[in-house]
């Protein structure tokens, strides 16, 4: 099956707009007593709320990485690979830069924690650096049960995400209830399922679409069906009637003290969203396809997608830098926070944080390919058993623990150092990542490493770092 570059462009607009909308939101306000704050846009300023239809661009990370893994393990599974070593490989590309990512940030908490610096700054800095995780946890648990899912696609098709869609608006109801009268731990227990349903039927619809059962212009089609249009039809029209006269609000991110969240866990809006934004992307496939014919296109995508891991985790950073270059020295002009001018303050505010972040990945360069160096000698290889296998089950466990008390506390809640689940985070990614003991193979046939663009990363010493293409 040839590459469809079209994959590659979803997951490289989605990783723009990830960072394009938390920078947006971010914006720092200098007290007199020189105290930085950073008020919660969407609360702050309720009217922004709906800018979140355009920047919930989640859905296309879990389309792409679906399509992506759909390709991937059906070839390791024809090479004779095994579920622990496909995992675990992705678990590695996952887990190494991640946990390089978290130990810089940590080592920075336990230093400032030691020269005093205000706690409630601290708990503020490290939430901030780890607002975006809480992907990780969910997108390493769907890698790890694609082969059981690949394996009910193969037999019911579109069928099975119809089905967990049904299941994830049913929870989605019960929460939405539960948020009514008042949630308890059942409530909260049930709706972490959503987590995998809501996210899992768009995994599972990227699956649909590699094997052309949605249409939406795949370039091999099995059985092409319209299933696009009515997705994006009917997904629009069921977000607006669960957030006009229904109970959910129509941010599609968490806003503090809001319930029924949208995305804590994910609804039945949410879902709709999705599904209307899958069916959007089939359609306009056919369109932006023919954009990507153009080279200098083709390049900028390339070059986007290659480098979003890094882009991922680090694009807080440069709010940082910024923060400490002109708020704490009083350079920033300061408009009343949400006034006409600070808003036309916004378009610079952007710039520089771009051009920060630049810098920041030219500086990481030297890191990344040291990254990519140890991936090649740790990644599982691709027939894995025994105890090796269990061993990347048991590390893909803990760190999906520790990723997700990250994701909902930072890296440093409360102004203290986070002391067990940093020692989770490194059992778990050394867990995965052991180097390979002989007999085990490398990282063997079946997986993308074989692509074009792999050979062509490795000879010239690219990192290939890609989110959520794992």
């Amino acid at each position: 099956m040839s590459r469809d570059r079209y994959v590659d462009f979803l997951r490289a607009w989605a990783i723009l707009l990830v960072v394009l909308g938390h920078w947006l939101i971010t914006g720092l306000i200098r007290h007199p007593d020189g105290e930085i704050t950073a008020p919660e846009m969407l609360a702050t300023l309720p009217w922004t709320q709906w800018l979140t239809l355009g920047f919930q661009i989640m859905p296309l990370f879990f389309l792409a990485g679906g399509h992506a893994a759909a390709g991937s393990w059906s070839r390791a599974l024809a090479a004779g690979g095994t579920a622990a070593g496909w995992v675990g490989k992705r678990a590695v590309r996952l887990l190494l830069p991640t946990a390089v990512y978290s130990g810089l940030v940590l080592l920075a908490v336990g230093v400032c924690s030691a020269l005093g610096v205000d706690p409630a700054t601290l708990a503020l800095v490290g939430w901030a650096m780890a607002m975006q995780f809480w992907f990780l946890p969910v997108y390493l648990l769907i890698s790890a049960l694609t082969p059981v899912l690949y394996a009910l696609h193969e037999r019911w098709g579109v069928r099975v995400p119809v089905g967990m869609g049904a299941a994830g608006f049913g929870v989605g109801a019960l929460v939405a209830a539960g948020d009514a009268s008042a949630r308890g731990p059942v409530v909260e227990a049930i709706g972490a399922l959503n987590y995998l349903l809501v996210w899992g039927v768009v995994h599972q619809l990227g699956f649909c679409w590699r094997d052309g059962l949605l249409g939406g212009g795949a370039p091999t089609a099995r059985r092409a069906r319209g299933w696009a249009p009515a997705m994006a039809v009917g997904g629009l029209a069921g977000f607006a009637l669960l957030v006009g006269p229904g109970p959910f609000p129509v941010s599609l991110i968490l806003v503090t003290g809001q319930q029924p969240s949208n995305t804590n866990p994910p609804s039945a809006a949410l879902l709709a969203w999705s599904l209307a934004q899958v069916g959007v992307a089939l359609l306009v496939a056919p369109v932006v396809r023919r954009v990507l014919e153009r080279a200098g296109v083709r390049r900028a995508v390339r070059v986007l997608g290659a480098g979003s891991m890094t882009l991922y985790l680090w694009h807080m950073l440069p709010v940082l830098i910024v923060a400490a270059a002109f708020y704490l020295t009083g350079l920033a002009p300061e408009p009343r926070y949400g006034s006409p001018g600070w808003w036309a303050l916004r378009v610079p505010w952007l710039l520089v944080l771009g051009s920060v972040l630049a810098g920041v990945v030219w500086a990481l360069r030297p890191l990344e390919r040291a990254l990519a160096s140890l991936d090649a000698r740790v990644r599982p290889g691709a027939g894995l058993r025994g105890v090796a296998a269990w061993r990347i089950w048991a590390g893909l466990g803990v760190s999906v623990w520790t990723l997700t008390y990250f994701a909902g506390h930072g890296f440093a809640y409360g102004g203290e150092f986070p002391v067990w689940p940093s020692v989770g985070l490194a059992v778990g990614t050394a867990c995965v990542a052991l180097p390979r003991r002989r007999g085990e193979g490398s990282g063997g046939s079946g997986g993308e490493d074989g692509t074009a663009e792999a050979r062509e990363a490795r000879r010239v010493g690219r990192p290939t770092w890609t989110v959520p293409r794992k």
